[in-house]
């Protein structure tokens, strides 16, 4: 196979994919490992498609498959600069002695990064999020129980009711997808998981990266009217915001720039 002709094999797999990775390209393709590096450095360099750590996605507008989940393995190395700026901007919602609840997913696992040494207690089913609290982190943690969820990365058991009295002053919550209908899932279990905490929290705050307004699942599990807050990042295109503004929905948009970040 020559080089044009991997070109379009990997334009091929990213129309029904949104991110392949370098050892998934290697086994596709039949070459070596550099040569799929200096493959994807070319098509980055055409704007063909976009280099991230460890693979490579695709450009906006070019996926025609429908939106999946990514593991956390693979989720965490994409857009890591507008996933650590929502995070710090969420960060700065919290209450010093408040619960919350962090959803899993590698967005709120940057927020949970920012919120490590706060005085809060946190309650995740993210096995990512609870080994870093608990080999870094100070405040107090809580980690749900129930089956390993191995894609979205999670510990939960949706047939177990959560306890009585259970109550959380701020749920954040990651999402495949949104658009006017809400937050977007594919996966079942998920839509029921925010669906739960959701119910149980006082304030639901979505934290999303702007690439995900662009998103299509097909399960709605949250109403924008259910949603008290969203922190998203400087990449929000104007139509994304008129939606969220004619929606009456609040939204913060952080800055991949130190110390920025307004509130709308």
């Amino acid at each position: 196979m020559n080089e044009g002709d991997r070109h379009s094999e990997i334009e091929t797999l990213l129309l029904d994919q949104p991110f392949i990775s370098v050892n998934d390209l290697v086994a596709k393709l039949g070459v070596s490992a550099a040569t799929v590096r200096r493959d994807i450095d070319k098509l980055d360099e055409l704007g063909m498609a976009k280099k991230v750590y460890g693979g490579i996605t695709a450009t906006e507008g070019a996926r025609r498959g429908p939106s999946r989940s990514l593991p956390f393995s693979d989720n965490r190395d994409i857009a890591v600069d507008a996933k650590k700026a929502i995070g710090g901007a969420a960060a700065k919602l919290v209450r010093d002695g408040s619960i919350i609840v962090v959803h899993g997913g590698s967005t709120c696992f940057h927020f949970g990064t920012e919120i490590a040494h706060r005085n809060v207690r946190v309650l995740t089913h993210s096995l990512p999020l609870a080994g870093y609290l608990s080999e870094f982190g100070t405040c107090q943690l809580t980690v749900g129980g129930g089956d390993l969820h191995r894609e979205p990365g999670i510990l939960y058991d949706p047939s177990n009711p959560i306890a009585d009295g259970f109550y959380a002053s701020q749920f954040f919550v990651g999402a495949l997808g949104v658009d006017a209908r809400g937050i977007l899932e594919r996966h079942p279990l998920l839509v029921k998981f925010v669906q739960d905490f959701a119910a149980r929290s006082n304030e639901v705050v979505l934290l999303a990266d702007s690439r995900k307004f662009d998103e299509r699942p097909p399960i709605s599990a949250l109403p924008l009217q259910k949603i008290d807050r969203i922190v998203t990042d400087e990449g929000l295109s104007d139509a994304h915001a008129r939606m969220l503004e004619d929606s009456g929905t609040a939204y913060t948009v952080a800055s991949t720039a130190a110390d920025k970040g307004g509130l709308t």
